[in-house]
């Protein structure tokens, strides 16, 4: 049984709301998806949904979600719109006559259906939330009478090799982030980037940066340093989500923050259900908090009151990029701006949130999308060519260890220098990046030793520039190169222990 509904939808939400009826009137069922931004409502329009086909068609409504909170919270927004239901558990035998819907989370529904404890003929529409997952994929079969609205935020599949325009016919796109921010129901961000070196960064077989390969990078001492003073420069005082891609990383921020007097908590998917409680608690209550997290808010989360968002680690996913600074843009009375802090060249990745995509051409050709954004991503940081990550734990205090030959090659021909200045740059920034990382001379000396590969490579680079270098060239050059780095650094080093007797 339903209930006339007790919140008022927004205009466009009644709008798309008129659209998907439109292709629910369609004879045979309709497979189709529904964007809307992160922060637009999602969950009320589907609920809106569920209560007027219940209505319109008497059928049963089946909402499916991936996690046990986003089921509790999605049952309570359709009591709250009036919708009877009930949740799919472990336990549940079998539809029930006096329910028109019910919430289940992928595997348990599965599970239930594979047993023969559920049937599903009597359902007329399923609606899946965050349909970007390919778990859902699993249950398509299982309903082959009723329609599917999958609904997402950023309709590209996680999986390029899985499309989804695969199983669902087309895509309903509602209004754009731009579009709800200009109408005031969105709030406005700021954007604030810190060029990173992500070159010891690796990828995993899901295409995503790894969480070993981000703790290594994140978890320095540089990393840290540089993300404390970007919030004491830009979000001190204020209300603020940090999202890390390793719990060890998560874990150096809040002693790194404790240490500087900020309040702050950690939380990540081992946490208990009672501590997250409490720690949600604290975080709403507690006016400048900070809460560091890994891999848990991304979605299901709520908080109106959040001012800034640090995106602390790189992604490949535009949808985890577009969750994790939706957390910021809930618009409150008193709140219409906020912040993001990009400390993994994310914005230059996929570009500023509030920026419009052609999620119609996303969904219509989404190999073309994911070579564009492949593209980025090789863009977004210098190429690996033997930097690895032991040479680069070497280095904890330096955030930048490459230098763009080329480019600064280019620079001096610009600029009418001679191309040796390219040469002398290469050996200034490495030798103070030893001498940053070392606490006496033979420490300073072994660490350029250890930074042989780079140097090689630069003079490779820097040989290709010149074009028409001999092979004994590049051999003098490489000798020559070692000889005046050892050089440069006793010479800083000895300017260094003068200064310090010198100050006392």
């Amino acid at each position: 049984m339903t209930k006339n509904p007790v919140k008022q939808l927004y205009h466009y939400q009644e709008k798309d709301i008129q659209s998907i009826f439109e292709k629910l009137e369609t004879p045979s069922r309709a497979k189709f998806l529904y964007q809307l931004p992160t922060g637009g409502g999602k969950t009320v329009v589907f609920s809106e949904i569920a209560r007027r086909y219940i209505e319109q068609y008497g059928k049963t409504v089946t909402i499916l979600t991936h996690r046990k909170e986003l089921c509790q919270q999605t049952s309570t927004t359709l009591k709250r719109h009036g919708v009877q239901n009930k949740i799919i558990s472990s336990t549940s035998k079998n539809f029930k006559a006096k329910h028109n819907c019910y919430v289940a989370m992928v595997e348990t529904l599965r599970n239930r259906i594979k047993s023969k404890k559920i049937k599903t003929q009597d359902v007329g529409l399923v609606i899946i939330d965050e349909a970007h997952h390919n778990s859902f994929r699993k249950l398509m079969d299982s309903f082959k009478h009723a329609s599917v609205i999958g609904v997402t935020a950023t309709p590209f599949s996680s999986d390029i090799t899985k499309p989804m325009k695969q199983h669902y016919e087309s895509l309903i796109a509602g209004e754009s982030i731009a579009t709800l921010i200009e109408g005031g129901f969105l709030a406005s961000p700021k954007s604030i980037k810190y060029e990173v070196e992500l070159n010891t960064l690796k990828t995993g077989v899901h295409g995503d940066y790894t969480v070993s390969s981000s703790n290594e990078l994140y978890g320095s001492q540089a990393m840290l340093a540089l993300l404390l003073k970007g919030y004491q420069e830009h979000a001190s005082g204020k209300k603020t989500l940090i999202f890390n891609n390793g719990i060890d990383t998560s874990t150096k921020v809040r002693a790194t923050f404790e240490a500087a007097g900020i309040p702050i908590r950690h939380l990540d998917n081992r946490t208990s259900s009672e501590e997250r409680k409490e720690i949600l608690a604290w975080f709403k209550k507690t006016k400048g908090a900070v809460l560091t997290s890994v891999s848990i808010l991304t979605t299901g989360f709520d908080e109106p009151s959040v001012q800034t968002v640090v995106l602390n680690r790189a992604t490949t996913s535009i949808t985890l990029y577009h969750q994790m600074v939706g957390r910021g843009s809930r618009r409150l009375p008193s709140k219409k701006s906020f912040q993001i802090i990009d400390l993994g060249n994310n914005i230059e990745r996929f570009g500023h949130w509030e920026e419009p995509v052609d999620w119609k051409h996303v969904f219509e050709h989404p190999e073309v999308f994911a070579q564009q954004l492949q593209g980025q991503s090789t863009g977004s940081a210098v190429q690996s060519h033997g930097l690895s990550a032991a040479l680069r734990a070497q280095f904890p205090n330096t955030l930048e260890l490459t230098f763009d030959v080329e480019s600064h090659y280019q620079e001096a021909l610009e600029a009418d220098q001679k191309p040796k200045v390219v040469i002398q740059q290469s050996i200034r920034q490495q030798a103070l990046i030893c001498l940053e990382n070392a606490t006496t001379l033979s420490e300073a000396l072994h660490l350029a030793e250890a930074l042989q590969p780079e140097i090689e490579w630069r003079i490779k680079q820097y040989v290709s520039c010149l074009e028409k270098a001999t092979k004994s060239y590049k051999e003098w050059l490489l000798e020559d190169y070692q000889l005046r780095l050892s050089t440069f650094i006793k010479k800083l080093y000895a300017r260094r222990q003068s200064l310090e007797v010198a100050n006392g």
